[in-house]
């Protein structure tokens, strides 16, 4: 188990790039699947769960070639459908919560979809239903091996349908979509995922031959056709990376410049970090950010505390509640941080509180936080990631911690952000990896 030694207290300055988007690129990964032809991605981060599914891809039998440090090629031509049944790949298969994102895929072409209960952060309940009530809404038989938690969907050809979606799942419209851009005839997805990431993967779908209509609405009309052809694509710019930085230079009292952020495909981003109080300026395609002695949070009109909530996209992304409320610990003012989507992801508030933050957990969904405006800066400590999130806000609140921290399980971390010891050296962090 490796471990982070993070020397607080010192102040950040220069440049930082965003690595390509985890979200997007593990969709992105499976779709190749729905053609024997070759398909170009370009910035696909080197992360530990990125890396486990191009290796999953290749044990399926997809040539993988790799043509630069975030360039690959892949090419499905001779898929090995008979893996999925394997030992090998129920073992695979579980540690990597994107797999469940091969099943629309593997079933679309090739009439079945197999995959262990898969795993990823404990962040509280993520079913699986939407993605297995698409299926079968395309005509599809389930079957569930409850002794082995192994799902199974088959179909010789699947049937395109009407469909209104529980919930506007990511992972869950977008193993749809590409399960119905092979079937015959019409699909309607209605209360869809419209997140830029979805948006990337209908993009790359259309350009391969699909017929998609809708794309950045919650209403996905889908045509299906025969087959599809090969295609160039390039990730977008990880938001939650970029949310992570402007969040640690506000927290280091530090001035920060991130990097080709794709500002019009931000959302709500820029907005919730401005009513915390913290200064962004837009300098062509970058964020600057500039270093701030104090930032102040913003009350309602009418003088009430601010409420910062996470919601399906166009809403605040869940993923940077965390990078908030531990920003949060040292802003001027009050804000209540109300985490709606996941029961789970407050849970490591007791690790601040530790450190001398000033932090209430009402419940499992609502954490109030009274900031200290850097008047009591937080104190070292000693500390597990529990997840990428929590992880990520963890080392930014040891960043401004007076002292040195030890951050345990940091392979947590790394499954969401490359080369991070590195990345953060090179603006000023006193950071070390120790394995």
């Amino acid at each position: 188990m490796a471990t982070f030694k993070v020397e607080g207290g010192h102040q950040l300055k220069g440049e930082i790039t965003p690595q390509g988007a985890k979200n997007e690129v593990l969709q992105i990964l499976c779709a190749v699947l729905l053609t024997p032809e070759k398909i170009k991605i370009e910035n696909i981060p080197n992360i530990i769960d990125v890396n486990k599914l191009i290796s999953i891809l290749g044990d399926l039998g997809v040539k993988v070639n790799q043509l630069s440090e975030h360039t690959y090629e892949f090419q499905a031509d001779e898929v090995n459908i008979d893996y999925l049944s394997s030992d090998a790949f129920k073992e695979d298969g579980k540690k990597l919560r994107g797999s469940i994102m091969l099943v629309g895929p593997m079933l679309a072409r090739f009439g079945k979809g197999y995959i262990p209960k898969p795993g990823g952060d404990k962040i509280g309940r993520r079913r699986l239903d939407t993605h297995f009530e698409g299926f079968i809404n395309l005509g599809a038989k389930f079957r569930y091996n409850k002794e082995e938690h192994f799902y199974g969907v088959e179909s010789p050809r699947l049937q395109g349908a009407d469909m209104l979606l529980d919930e506007a799942s990511v992972t869950g419209t977008a193993n749809i979509v590409m399960a119905a851009v092979l079937a015959k005839g019409t699909t309607t997805i209605y209360n869809a995922a419209c997140e830029p990431y979805l948006q990337q993967l209908c993009n790359m779908l259309n350009r391969m031959g699909a017929k998609i209509t809708g794309v950045g609405s919650n209403l996905l009309t889908i045509e299906g056709v025969e087959k599809l052809g090969g295609t160039d694509h390039r990730i977008l710019p990880d938001m939650i990376e970029i949310g992570s930085w402007i969040g640690m230079a506000a927290m280091t009292q530090s001035e920060l410049t991130i990097k080709n952020v794709s500002w019009e495909n931000l959302g709500q981003i820029p907005r919730v970090f401005r009513k915390l109080g913290v200064k962004l300026e837009k300098r062509g395609d970058d964020i600057y950010v500039p270093q701030q002695d104090s930032y102040e949070i913003e009350s309602y009109i009418d003088g009430s505390m601010l409420t910062v909530s996470d919601a399906p996209w166009p809403g605040f992304t869940p993923d940077l509640l965390s990078i908030i409320l531990v920003m949060a610990t040292q802003a001027k003012g009050t804000v209540l941080i109300h985490q709606k989507m996941f029961e789970s992801r407050l849970f490591f508030v007791d690790k601040l509180i530790d450190m001398g933050a000033k932090v209430i957990l009402c419940d499992p969904h609502r954490a109030t936080v009274v900031g200290m405006n850097h008047k009591h800066t937080l104190k070292a400590t000693t500390m597990t990631s529990p997840d990428i999130r929590a992880g990520i806000s963890l080392l930014i609140a040891a960043l401004s911690a007076k002292g040195t921290s030890t951050i345990h399980n940091v392979e947590q971390i790394d499954r969401g952000y490359q080369n991070i010891v590195e990345r953060l050296q090179a603006v000023g962090a006193k950071i070390e990896r120790i394995e």
